[in-house]
């Protein structure tokens, strides 16, 4: 969704038809009524009390902590329904339904002491229909149904709440804080009910395949930790509407891609919280891209609602009019894992805009020049300076003349256990004031293999333990850079059985 937007009477019954067809290839089950992504960056169709509210990188924002602030769309006769939206608060907040002003609604919110309210506003004063405990947590989805005089609270798609109440039977849905600043985003009404599960996710038009399908291994280094759609539901893709609707959806989820899918020209947005797994060795993307990451801004603080915890794993990446994957603007926990990728037109993997906690590992690049980069540009340490924290390992660089990576002002970058083949102009370069650690690694045919000095200011890396062969070049390293180790574990293969075991294990089905 890129326009708030909402629907009514016969129109919304076709349109919705139309999209969740074209979407699922399956007959409509709901009515659509209401759609807000702000991702166009404004707030059309919201009016405001109280608060202080604007939209910032695709969220739409309250900032004031004085007073309840509320912000109302849709219309005053709908009924039955289910508003969803994603809220991010260390307070008080939640979403509204049947509000027939600012002062009379149903509020479902959740609190600073991890709890979830059903409350009924009336004439201003809240009365609550019932309390329960769900935890601490940033981002949570929260899901208010309405059906005639039942009331239904969900949140991050499990019940928690229920009760009975007539005083308000129809009227708009509503974003609330109480004396609290917060974040929403995704909001949608229809007319079903939240189910088990995260309420958003797609029902696919394929079954997953026998055995079904799940990320192998854990990531190691910098992305540690990183869980991607585990704990979610598992759909199977193969084709380009079921993929894009898919890691659009909010919510964890598990995304098993079957065959080539061809994406039309352009970068795709991968949302929070997904694995994104090939099947077997022939699962790929040609023609577009993955940008992990929201809109770029010049924000210099993290925002609240960066993407964070995405897998791609055992896919190949072919022909991207931009780049195969891209990861920006603060988006941390990514872990790119055993996919081949060529034949692109800019980076094959690229990170940069305050992005940190990455780890890339068992890929095999080639066919490609422009292959890694990490940090974008020599003017943005604001956003760049104390992140980029990546760890490059076992990834098989093969016959790409430069960015192996290409880095700039992150420190501790570490590069170990990685086999470089005939890359003609750097292998690792570390400018910028960026701190690298390139370890047990083999260069064969590497003119430059590692060096702080390839073009603009310098960088600092510290070079050990590697193995150079053929017409390698000799390291050109200085300065002192932060250990890895003192973030994460690691063991290093023997760097002289790299070149074996790089080449065996990297790529495609070979997980």
């Amino acid at each position: 969704m890129r326009r708030a937007r909402w629907f009514t009477g016969s129109v919304a019954v076709a349109a919705s038809a139309v999209l969740l067809s074209a979407v699922f290839s399956g007959p409509a089950r709901a009515e659509t009524l209401f759609g807000d992504d702000f991702n166009d960056g404004d707030a059309a169709g919201w009016s405001r009390n109280g608060g202080a509210w604007s939209v910032v990188g695709g969220v739409y924002q309250q900032t004031s902590t004085s007073g309840t602030a509320r912000a109302l769309a849709g219309t005053t006769s709908w009924t039955d329904y289910t508003v969803r939206a994603r809220v991010n608060t260390t307070g008080t907040a939640g979403v509204a339904a049947r509000a027939t002003s600012t002062s009379q609604y149903y509020t479902l919110v959740v609190t600073a002491a991890g709890t979830a309210q059903l409350l009924r506003v009336s004439g201003g004063t809240a009365t609550s229909l019932g309390t329960a405990p769900v935890g601490a947590g940033t981002w949570r989805t929260l899901a208010l149904t309405v059906r005639g005089n039942t009331l239904t609270g969900h949140v991050d798609g499990i019940q928690v709440l229920s009760a009975t109440d007539g005083t308000f039977g129809s009227g708009r849905i509503g974003l609330v804080t109480t004396t609290s600043n917060a974040g929403f985003d995704d909001v949608t009404v229809d007319t079903t009910a939240p189910g088990p599960g995260p309420s958003t996710s797609p029902t696919s038009p394929t079954p997953p395949p026998p055995g079904g399908c799940a990320v192998t291994g854990t990531a190691t280094g910098f992305a540690a930790g990183t869980t991607g759609g585990a704990g979610g539901p598992t759909v199977q893709v193969d084709t380009a509407a079921e993929l894009l609707s898919s890691i659009a959806t909010t919510g964890p989820l598990t995304i098993c891609v079957v065959g080539t899918i061809t994406l039309p020209a352009g970068m795709y947005d991968v949302t929070s919280d997904k694995s994104i797994v090939g099947v077997g060795a022939t699962a790929g993307i040609t023609g577009g891209g993955f940008n992990i990451g929201l809109p770029v801004s010049d924000v210099t603080a993290p925002p609240a609602n960066a993407v964070h915890n995405v897998i791609v794993q055992n896919l190949s990446f072919r022909n991207a009019s931009d780049d195969s994957i891209n990861v920006q603007m603060f988006s941390h926990h990514v872990w790119i894992d055993h996919n081949d990728l060529a034949q692109g037109y800019d980076g094959l993997i690229d990170v940069k805009r305050g992005s940190s906690l990455v780890t890339v590992s068992w890929n095999h690049t080639h066919q490609h020049t422009k292959n890694m980069l990490l940090g974008h540009d020599d003017a943005n340490g604001a956003q760049d300076t104390g992140r980029l924290k990546v760890t490059y390992h076992h990834n098989w660089f093969d016959r790409t003349p430069q960015r192996n990576p290409r880095v700039r002002f992150g420190e501790p970058v570490h590069v170990y256990n990685n086999y470089y083949v005939y890359n003609t102009d750097t292998g690792v370069a570390c400018q910028n004031n960026a701190g690298c650690v390139v370890e047990g690694n083999y260069f064969e045919d590497v003119e430059e293999p590692v060096t702080n000095t390839y073009a603009g200011p310098a960088g600092r890396c510290v070079a050990r333990n590697n193995v150079f062969v053929g017409e390698s070049g000799a390291p050109d390293c200085s300065g002192t850079v932060q250990e890895p180790s003192t973030y994460y574990a690691y063991t290093l293969d023997d760097p002289n059985q790299v070149k074996s075991i790089v080449t065996a294990g990297a790529g495609v089905g070979r997980l």
